[in-house]
Parts: structure tokens; sequence; C-alpha cells
């Protein structure tokens, strides 16, 4: 599964594998020539999945910055305690920083904790700051508290940020504040890594997900599942391709996100693999991810689960 267009033939003489990483860099670094277009109306995901290390963060913030780069207003909403999503997009997000932790509370407004990254004009982040540990302990007490995000991201909120896609990167776990996230949206992204383990856990999260839609928001579905750390050379990778693809059908995005040195280095760096390595796979991977969800988002058709 070819993750670039090939504009050069494999059996011309020109063609050499430098060329082909040239191309791809040029690709990413001209983004004005192959721009993405708008969704039909905006669209809020939330990046869930409660196993840690498949990907996720790494995920939300690539994909936001491929958006980004193409012409798409995207605003990510970093609700891990961590801030990995908020380090990966350059934002200052060390205590005492406004975030999204006052949103939660109330505090400030969403377009107060709004910061431009680093990656791109066109993509906006709210960070996440240590505060953050404690806010599901806070969050107990308060009344509506699965509503508290939702409370945030109106209408007239994200109007004033004028962003075409919002995406949320959630902690690994089930708790308040995914819950608050999968409140808060209409759409799920669901990250699941090419390995052994692959579902475990993955019934309990849809479980959620029902439970969320059943009670707190009739709107939400699953409307994108991404495959990541796709290692070619195992049998047990086309094996979990197949079996999630079976399973979930068009909800699966057709790009897979290969295992990459480069994706795992560029959060180091404080940039997106994008930035860090346009010519790399994984950068164009998740070019050829969010072009596909571009394009999902500008014809409508989004609902793929029939749910």
């Amino acid at each position: 599964m070819g993750v670039t267009e090939q504009h050069v033939s494999r059996e011309t003489p020109e063609w050499t594998p430098i060329a082909e990483e040239a191309e791809r860099a040029a690709r990413v670094l001209h983004p004005d020539r192959h721009g993405m277009p708008r969704p039909v109306h905006r669209r809020l995901l939330t990046v869930a999945n409660q196993k840690g290390g498949v990907g996720k963060t790494t995920s939300t913030v690539n994909l936001a910055a491929a958006l980004a780069m193409h012409g798409v207003r995207v605003l990510v909403i970093d609700l891990d305690p961590q801030g990995n999503a908020s380090t990966a997009l350059g934002v200052e997000h060390r205590l005492g920083t406004p975030s999204v932790y006052e949103v939660l509370l109330g505090e400030i407004r969403l377009a107060e904790a709004a910061v431009e990254s680093t990656a791109s004009p066109n993509l906006l982040c709210v960070p996440a700051t240590i505060d953050l540990a404690g806010a599901e302990i806070e969050l107990v007490s308060m009344v509506a508290r699965e509503q508290r995000l939702k409370q945030a991201l109106t209408p007239d909120a994200l109007d004033e940020l004028d962003v075409d896609y919002v995406l949320i990167d959630c902690p690994p776990s089930l708790g308040l504040l995914t819950v608050n996230a999968l409140v808060a949206a209409d759409e799920v992204l669901i990250p699941i890594q090419c390995e052994y383990y692959a579902l475990e856990g993955l019934g309990q999260l849809l479980s959620n997900i029902d439970l969320v839609r059943a009670h707190l928001n009739t709107d939400l579905h699953v409307s994108t599942i991404l495959l990541t750390m796709y290692d070619g050379r195992t049998k047990l990778a086309d094996q979990v391709t197949t079996e999630v693809r079976t399973h979930f059908g068009p909800t699966v995005l057709r790009t897979v996100i290969p295992r990459s040195v480069k994706v795992s280095e560029a959060p180091g760096y404080s940039q997106t693999v994008l930035a860090y390595d346009p010519g790399s796979r994984g950068a164009m991977s998740y070019v050829d991810a969010a072009r596909e969800i571009a394009e999902r988002g500008a014809s409508g058709r989004i609902r793929t689960d029939g749910r």
C-alpha cells in the first residue's frame, strides 16, 4: 500500500530513492500547490484510545499540522495532563500559562487560551499544563461535570477562532477528561497500532462511546479509524490490518502510518514530523491520511459506521 504517488516511474533511469524523497519533501514544503478542501461543516473530532503507546498524540498533532499546512484552519485541544501535544506543536505550557484547565473551570474563554502553533499560522492549540492532572478530582463536584468542555466549545467561541477542524487529544484513560472530550465532539477518531494487542481494550472504549451516545451526546459516532505503527516486514501487521478492516470497513482510512524513527524523534525537538523531516515516509503518510479526512469532510461522507 503506497503512501505517495509516483510521478517518476521506477523503470526509468531518472528514478532514484533520493529523487523520490526529494519529491516527497517538495510536496510538503510547497503545500500551496496541493491544497486540501475545507469541510462542509465544522468538524469536532476526539482522538481517543485508553491504551497507551498507540500513536494518539502523534496522530493528533501530525494530522492537524498536515491539514493546517494545506490551507485548513485547525484547533488542537490538549486534554492530556502530560502536555505532549503542546510540546510537539511548539506551544508554551509551563505552570501559569493560560490553558485548557482554566477553560474547563470556566475561568477564561477559549480564545484566551488558544495560541498559534509554530507549525503553521493556520494551527491553534489550547495547551495543557500540569494543573490538568488534578482537574478530574475538581470536576467531580461540579454541576454538569461531563459537559464542561462542551460548554466552552460553543459555535460562537469556535467562530471567533475561525476554525474548520477541532481535534481533541485525550489522556490514555477512560476518565472524566475523556468523557468530556466525547461529550464535546461529534466524531471519534481511534488510532489502532498494527501489533499483537491492537484490539485489546477497544471493546471497552466502544462500550463507553455507546454509553455517552445513549445518555449525553446522541450525535457521537466513530467516524475514523487510523492504523498506526505498521511494519511491512511482519506478517502480523498485515493480519491486524486485515482484521481491523474486516471489522470496521470504510471507517478505516486507506492510508496506514508506518513505524518510523523520524516520527518518534520529532517531539523531542518540539516539532511535528512534517517540520522535522518532511521527506520521510511518516510525514507523507500523515499528509495522505489528512487528505482522506479532508476529502470526507468536504464531501459530507462522514458517518461511515452506520450509527
